[in-house]
């Protein structure tokens, strides 16, 4: 079992910056892929990022592609991602997620394809 609990959400102006935190549990932290999702009101869960479990691959959405840098501290068992130039269609609730399978697999970017799931944490992106 792993948990997972996400921080740093918040309200910004468009343009501006957040960077979200997501802690986890558990001593195999290190080997998982790990992904970042965002639901908005009333459409589905869509992929955000994904990286490997060394941090040295990672994929992004294309609509967040070169805003969003996902990255990973292993010692701190720990997933962030780094949000620049807010939009206000980025506004959702953000979801961290455990995948505990290779980052080769290629199925990081399908909320089905991972395990263990944050309760996620609110950005509200004004104009």
């Amino acid at each position: 079992q792993v948990q997972l609990v996400e921080s740093g959400g918040g309200l910004v102006q468009a343009g501006g910056s957040l960077r979200l935190s997501c802690a986890a549990s558990g001593s195999t932290f290190s080997v998982y892929t790990m992904g970042w999702f965002r639901q908005a009101p009333g459409k589905e869960r869509e992929f955000v990022a994904a990286i490997s479990s060394t941090g040295g691959r990672s994929s992004y959405a294309g609509s967040v592609k070169g805003r969003f840098t996902i990255s990973r501290d292993n010692a701190k068992n720990t997933v962030y991602l780094q949000m620049n130039s807010l939009k206000p269609e980025d506004t959702a609730v953000y979801y961290c997620a455990v995948q505990r399978r290779s980052y080769s697999s290629g199925d990081y970017d399908s909320a089905k394809e991972y395990d263990y799931w944050g309760q996620g944490t609110r950005v509200t992106v004004s104009a």
